[in-house]
């Protein structure tokens, strides 16, 4: 059986996909919501390429640029498993 890959916000149960359960106060993430990025490495829009995708969130912080969120991903727990 092959188990299915999750996107950021399955694994992060950050509830800022689109319908998610914080998107009234802090809005839908860029990674759920950029279809530039559908389908790179397996994931619906950013969701597996949410390290590269500017504009989300790290900690309740807005990360802006790749350098910035390259320096918190590399701690993240989701981005080790990518």
């Amino acid at each position: 059986m092959v188990s299915k890959k999750q996107n950021c916000w399955e694994y992060m149960k950050c509830g800022r996909e689109p319908e998610g359960e914080k998107v009234a106060k802090l809005g839908i993430c860029r990674a759920a919501a950029d279809g530039f990025f559908n389908g790179m490495n397996n994931g619906k829009n950013g969701g597996r390429i949410c390290f590269a995708v500017a504009g989300t969130f790290s900690n309740d912080v807005v990360q802006c640029s790749c350098l910035e969120k390259l320096a918190s991903c590399k701690d993240c727990s989701f981005f080790e498993i990518l």
